[in-house]
């Protein structure tokens, strides 16, 4: 120990500094994977739950309107009241037309490409290119 100086007042080693530091590195490393995939997932949950809603206010404005929005007309038509329509009473949706959790546009299709359906609505998932990552109303 030095002269004049108290044990409580001496620093940390390099050495000791290192060692916390590695550790710290070893951590973040393990840690931040895991935190990443279900921040993946949790985007792919909410996804899933925006389209049952848009899915929801469709049917409102099929009720008003007596039938869902065309694909020209798109979910346009539930911010802004399309020229041919009547009975209109939106806006169905506030604001702008929403756009899935990685702000990409919904692909509203009408009529459907997909059997058993009345309409198509997808979120063509983190890379905004469709495939396998497409994410649709059931």
């Amino acid at each position: 120990m030095r002269k004049g100086l108290r044990r409580d007042q001496r620093g940390f080693t390099l050495l000791e500094l290192l060692v916390v530091i590695a550790i710290l590195g070893l951590l973040i490393g393990l840690v931040a994977p895991a935190a990443l995939r279900q921040l993946g997932s949790a985007r792919t949950s909410v996804a899933k739950q925006s389209i049952e809603r848009i899915a929801s206010i469709l049917d409102m404005y099929k009720l008003d309107v007596g039938s869902y929005p065309t694909s020209d007309q798109g979910l346009r038509a539930l911010v802004e009241r399309p020229t041919d329509v009547t009975n209109w009473n939106g806006p169905y949706v506030k604001g702008e037309v929403p756009v899935d959790p990685w702000n990409h546009p919904y692909v509203y299709r009408q009529p459907p490409s997909r059997a058993g359906h009345e309409f198509d609505l997808c979120s063509e998932g983190p890379s905004g290119t469709g495939g396998d990552q497409e994410i649709c109303n059931q």
